[in-house]
């Protein structure tokens, strides 16, 4: 069964195909090496990477695309098998003749999912969050009332301060969550490019011109954990402020290795978002009702029972 997303990060690696198995050199020294019929999708975001069109098309005949990722970690182009591969179609058409009804089921959990993380972010920081509990609890498909913005006008100065602005073309607070979010948008445009999905059919985001409104519709439960992760930051520093430094820079990546808790177990937040995705072509092609989105991360989760050390 092919499920392996495999992810080249690393600079200047050469990619090759050697008796049906994906090979990766660094500096002419072997790496690793999986099965080509074990993988799903090959992700290549290391600067410098270099494969070649036998590669390409030797992929396309396993029916598994390529995803090259740009300087900003975002998707930059995709190698689309063309041959064969049914599942792709299938899939595109279903998301696009996807009907309204269920577009608007997927948005009110995915918003009670968004705010619920809102409540957990306050939570972990010991302030309160029963109202946005309450919320969480009243969206209505298509979350016809906004809540969402409401939710937002009460999370933003609890958490940050009375004083914070979200500002999109701010320096400081704003530019750091400007990152995380950018780190977690490339990593949920990955995941729909793997499974298959276009991440321009959206399920609630219409911006013109936008090329990734499906990866802005699913990051939306996983935005509060950047800002959990920056509010940490600031935390850390007596003057109550933050640089985007290479360490800051390096501390918000790492958002995508916290642990959240899945019926498969503790799993990474960037195989959630995989999964997420994948569950997302079940809902397309009626094999299942609605998304698989994860719990709370993995220490609130022992907290809330007591089992925390």
């Amino acid at each position: 069964m092919q499920n392996r997303i495999v992810e080249i990060t690393s600079d200047g690696a050469h990619i090759s195909v050697e008796r049906g198995f994906l090979s990766v050199k660094l500096k002419d020294e072997k790496v690793g090496r999986v099965p080509i019929d074990d993988m799903a999708a090959l992700i290549i975001r290391g600067h410098g990477a270099s494969l070649s069109v036998n590669i390409c098309t030797r992929l396309a005949e396993a029916n598994i695309p390529v995803v090259i990722c740009g300087s900003n970690q975002s998707p930059a182009s995709v190698v689309w098998p063309v041959s064969g591969h049914f599942a792709q179609g299938l899939r595109m058409q279903a998301q696009a003749t996807a009907n309204k009804p269920m577009l608007k089921r997927l948005w009110m959990h995915i918003i009670k999912a968004k705010i619920l993380a809102q409540a957990d972010v306050l939570q972990s920081f010991a302030k309160d969050a029963d109202d946005l509990r309450s919320m969480a609890g009243r969206i209505k498909s298509g979350d016809t009332e906004n809540l969402e913005a409401q939710a937002a006008r009460r999370y933003w100065p609890r958490l940050m301060g009375d004083s914070f602005r979200r500002d999109r073309n701010a320096d400081g607070i704003n530019a750091a969550l400007n990152y995380g979010y950018t780190v977690l948008r490339a990593s949920t445009a990955r995941s729909i490019l793997s499974a298959g999905l276009h991440p321009s059919l959206s399920i609630n985001h219409q911006s013109r011109g936008e090329a990734l409104r499906l990866a802005d519709d699913l990051m939306e439960p996983f935005r509060p954990w950047v800002d959990q992760k920056v509010c940490g930051l600031i935390s850390t520093n007596s003057g109550g402020t933050i640089e985007l430094s290479p360490e800051t820079k390096a501390v918000l990546a790492s958002i995508l290795m916290i642990d959240f808790g899945t019926p498969q177990g503790a799993s990474p937040m960037q195989a959630c978002i995989d999964r997420m995705a994948q569950s997302l072509v079940r809902v397309f092609t009626a094999e299942q009702r609605n998304i698989e989105l994860p719990e709370a991360p993995v220490p609130l989760m022992l907290a809330a029972t007591g089992d925390a050390a």
